[in-house]
């Protein structure tokens, strides 16, 4: 897989963020690995530590995700990882449709590093947990820098307003396993 460089809603401009990058690193039969990298995070808002649980609203502050939709399906799946490494898991129906809580198998591993001014954040998350593949996807975030003041950054955007649910952020694919 390839890095992407996402980009920030033009609605919505950073104040000292310069580049994002978002990947899926690898994985094997049991975990797929992700990776955000946030260059110029010197006042970058970082939630506390919270431990590895669920919780809803991760998305008001800084956080990661990963949104994947099933070919041929107009259901979806978002996946939110904070960097309090608290994280989300939900099923759609349709556009914004219903909103139900995804069974996960296990908890995501969500790891941040922070050096002085980049942050890499890196998630383990269960490949059961995923919906069936191949499918569309997008990688994203919402960044809190100081002043709460908010951007959010994605491989492809709607034009209007930053939506990560909005087909245009399915811009990228992910094939099915080989073998499958």
């Amino acid at each position: 897989m390839g890095t992407f460089e996402l980009l920030p809603h033009p609605a919505n401009p950073p104040k000292g963020i310069g580049r994002v990058e978002a990947r899926i690193t690898g994985g094997d039969a049991h975990w797929m690995t992700l990776r955000w990298k946030v260059e110029g995070a010197q006042g970058l808002i970082l939630p506390p530590f919270a431990g590895k649980r669920r919780a809803d609203g991760l998305w008001q502050t800084t956080c990661f995700e990963l949104f994947v939709k099933p070919e041929g399906g107009e259901g979806y799946a978002e996946f939110n990882f904070s960097p309090s490494q608290s994280w989300a898991a939900y099923d759609f129906t349709g556009y914004r449709e219903g909103m139900a809580e995804r069974m996960m198998p296990r908890a995501p591993v969500c790891t941040p590093r922070r050096g002085q001014s980049v942050l890499i954040f890196d998630v383990a998350l269960p490949v059961a947990a995923l919906p069936p593949l191949p499918a569309a996807f997008g990688l994203t975030a919402v960044l809190e820098e100081e002043g709460s003041l908010k951007s959010y950054w994605a491989i492809a955007h709607r034009e209007d307003r930053p939506d990560f649910h909005h087909e245009s952020c399915f811009a990228a694919s992910l094939a099915a396993p080989s073998g499958a």
